[in-house]
């Protein structure tokens, strides 16, 4: 499954909520550097799908705000 997700580097608090277009808004306390906040997204997508972490991959924009993910389920 391939979901849409937009990362939020820097919140207060990590959380994930489900957007109006069918995507997903995900709050990450890592800054966004050196892929430290796509590591806690993938993390947080994982406890989100209840899947292992190594069934959660970036499939495009590693470096951009807005990223697709896959997970296998």
């Amino acid at each position: 499954m391939k979901v849409s997700v937009k990362i939020k580097p820097g919140s207060k608090q990590e959380k994930i909520e489900k957007d109006l277009l069918g995507g997903y808004n995900v709050w990450v306390r890592e800054p966004a550097k050196d892929g430290k906040a796509n590591e806690a997204a993938i993390e947080l997508l994982a406890k989100h799908f209840d899947v292992p972490k190594s069934l959660v991959n970036i499939v495009s924009g590693y470096s951009s705000k807005k990223k697709t993910f896959e997970i296998a389920i």
